[in-house]
């Protein structure tokens, strides 16, 4: 499977960045493959050591400070002769282990190998930590399989996803054979998501049976996670906002409801375990934005989200088996849609690490999201049905925001259609929604 976060992970080992390199996102999303990988089409010599599957090997080092003592147990406990000044050392599943972090600091000043580190719920485990070696390390996030990398996994040629890319580009339409072709891998998209072991699955079976099977597994380990790293009271609530994503993002208004889980209890009470969500990369919230001007940040709402979950495969795999049915004969329940197309967007632009808001008021209605694009806000509307050029609310906040607005998107199942100033762009085109790359930004200083 090609996961384009490997471009980054090249770059890293061919410029010899003496940094330690750390790969953090939620369990099961492809950090080791993706980093085992890169250092085999390299070439590059690696120890991996596994916190998790080698406890013996945490037990001998857990305890040494001297950095030439930790580097030696190191080398002793090397299947192969490692090479200094040339191997690289791969530390995994470190949430079993997070006190490597600060004395990663150490082991890059000493400067005999290089270090890669991953695991999951980083997020969670790292805000312990004393001492993170600012300068020292760097950090990349990894999500599950974009629609993108799931097409290109499934057969679909690159080429044909780089002539959809240019077509976003220009705001032309897609050939009418590509566009159905792609729309069809879109529906299919929803129901195997992004999960690395998921789309294997569907690649050895082509059964939606088997996938959902992988799916629901993939989501109990979520679940042992936080039984795992939590109180019995703090898992229990953990559980409930997690199993009541799916409810939540079927209802009309979809902001996050605290009082659905139980009419006593406020968002206060239930914060830290929302959090503990957000953090792991299992859950993605889109925080209300009172005000759609740049930068969005500043009118941010903490107490008022949407809650997406992580794969818009995983969520499709909590409804019944017959949606499954329903959305590939593109006979589907518009209602059950919305939220999947939804959570199919939320989670493309979070790949492209672009944060999304929402808007609401009482003069201008509810938009689906708010994206800060190369300095300007952009509106993204997302339709389901039919009615893709009804879209009052849209309307309203470009006459309320003329001045601080980029043209409107929505994003729905047809073709490319520029009208009144709003792109109508294929559904499928979310993931090229993102910042315009910038490789440099110099100052010149006249003192």
């Amino acid at each position: 499977m090609k996961r384009f976060v490997e471009n980054v992970l090249n770059e890293w080992i061919t410029n010899k960045d003496k940094s330690a390199l750390l790969v953090e996102g939620a369990r099961q999303v492809g950090k080791t493959y993706s980093l085992r990988n890169a250092l085999q089409n390299n070439n590059i010599s690696y120890y991996e050591i596994n916190f998790l599957d080698r406890p013996d090997i945490l037990e001998q080092i857990k305890n040494l400070n001297d950095v030439q003592d930790i580097i030696s147990k190191l080398e002793l406990l090397a299947p192969t002769p490692l090479t200094r000044g040339e191997s690289i050392i791969f530390f995994d599943e470190i949430q079993e282990f997070p006190e490597i972090i600060t004395k990663i600091k150490f082991l890059v000043d000493e400067g005999s190998y290089r270090y890669i580190l991953s695991g999951s719920l980083l997020g969670v485990e790292l805000k312990g930590i004393k001492s993170v070696p600012v300068g020292y390390m760097k950090t990349i996030r990894m999500y599950p399989m974009t629609f993108n990398e799931f097409i290109i996994a499934v057969g679909m040629k690159e080429e044909t996803v780089e002539y959809v890319h240019n077509c976003f580009n220009e705001k032309k339409e897609v050939d009418k054979i590509i566009h159905d072709k792609m729309m069809h891998l879109f529906y299919l998209y929803l129901i195997v998501g992004g999960m690395p072991a998921a789309v294997q699955k569907f690649l050895d079976t082509k059964n939606l049976y088997e996938v959902d099977k992988e799916q629901k597994s993939i989501i109990n380990s979520y679940k042992a996670d936080f039984s795992k790293y939590e109180s019995n009271d703090r898992k229990l609530r953990i559980i409930s906002i997690y199993d009541n994503i799916p409810s939540q993002l079927n209802k009309q208004n979809q902001k996050f409801i605290f009082t659905y889980l139980n009419k006593e209890l406020r968002f206060e009470r239930y914060e830290n375990s929302f959090l503990w969500l957000k953090d792991a990369g299992v859950a993605y919230p889109v925080y209300i934005a009172n005000e759609a001007k740049s930068p969005l940040v500043i009118s941010k709402d903490k107490n008022s989200f949407k809650l997406f979950l992580s794969d818009v495969g995983l969520l499709t795999s909590c409804y019944p088996f017959f949606v499954r049915e329903e959305i590939m004969a593109d006979t589907n329940n518009e209602y059950n849609n919305g939220a999947l197309f939804e959570n199919y967007v939320a989670q493309e632009l979070y790949a492209n690490n672009v944060i999304p808001y929402y808007y609401k008021s009482s003069d201008v209605g509810e938009i689906d999201f708010l994206a800060e694009i190369d300095g300007s806000i952009v509106p993204i509307e997302v339709k389901s049905g039919k009615g893709y050029q009804t879209h009052k609310a849209l309307d309203k906040l470009n006459a309320k925001y003329s001045k601080t607005l980029a043209n409107a998107i929505v994003l729905y199942a047809g073709n490319t259609l520029a009208k009144k100033g709003i792109f109508y762009m294929p559904i499928y085109m979310a993931g090229y929604i993102k910042e315009s790359e910038v490789k440099q930004f110099i100052v010149s200083l006249d003192i």
